[in-house]
């Protein structure tokens, strides 16, 4: 199973999952001709998309599932609250489909799992994707708020996760955002601070988990090298050895094997659990 994001933050985001005979999309959040070129560069043709499964309302995911859904066919998936929401972005031709959180549902060769967040959102949900026949499974959360129980129990045990890693208290407080702006990004249902998402990546270590890539940096109150200093930091005093990369806003990551992931860091990475 490989896994990418084309891109993660304010501006969009959307992460790639490819399988042996399904790709899905989770959020499309750019232009559709920017998702494309994107997925060009990392050798992934825009026809070949089975699925774009959207998490939540706001522009930063949904920014391109229209333009794209007409373009090329690909059916989107998201819940009833979201698609009210987002009915402004469809023409009444592409292909729409409805799930509802705590219910899975399948794509292809790949089982997603929504669940809710409490992000500040019509119906927010996060996902992983199980793929069945490896039994690898991805975490994509970019946007939670607070890791309540449920998210915990959702995110355990993943192979791979990608987590949002917002901001820094400090770059925040002192930064270009009013206090308005400042409280709703560090509220309960807004975004997970640096130290947050280190605090809580620490809880979802175990054995398996061979990587991590922290997600929706924010431009104004963040930078990548801090935001893995600080949770590469609380993870290597807990024995983690794995991958940890950040993604940025202007173009994909690598495509990431996850396979080769776990054989490159070994199965007994967590070497003080």
């Amino acid at each position: 199973m490989k896994v990418a994001m084309l891109g993660s933050g304010s501006r969009g985001n959307a992460t790639i999952l490819v399988g042996e005979e399904t790709r899905i999309m989770v959020d499309a959040g750019f232009s559709a001709r920017q998702m494309a070129r994107r997925l060009e560069v990392l050798g992934i043709e825009p026809e070949s998309l089975d699925a774009i499964v959207v998490t939540h309302d706001h522009g930063d995911h949904t920014r391109g599932i229209g333009v794209w859904a007409r373009r090329y066919g690909t059916p989107v998936y998201l819940t009833d609250p979201t698609r009210a929401v987002c009915a402004g972005l469809f023409r009444g031709g592409e292909e729409v489909r409805s799930y509802q959180a705590g219910r899975p549902f399948r794509i292809g060769e790949f089982r997603v799992d929504p669940f809710l967040t409490v992000h500040d959102a019509a119906d927010p949900v996060a996902v992983t994707v199980y793929r069945e026949g490896c039994g690898t499974r991805v975490g994509v959360a970019t946007d939670l708020g607070r890791p309540t129980a449920g998210i915990r129990h959702s995110l355990a045990g993943c192979d791979f996760l990608v987590l949002e890693a917002n901001h820094d208290e400090r770059m925040l407080r002192s930064g270009p955002y009013p206090p308005s702006v400042q409280a709703r990004i560090a509220s309960s249902h807004g975004h997970l601070s640096n130290h947050a998402a280190a605090d809580f990546a620490r809880e979802l270590l175990h054995p398996r988990l061979a990587g991590i890539l922290l997600a929706h940096l924010s431009a104004e109150c963040n930078r990548p090298e801090l935001a893995l200093e600080v949770v590469g930091g609380v993870l290597r005093k807990h024995g983690y050895q794995g991958y940890l990369a950040a993604a940025g806003q202007d173009g994909p990551t690598e495509l990431l094997v996850i396979e080769e992931l776990r054989e490159r860091y070994g199965p007994g990475q967590l070497s003080l659990l």
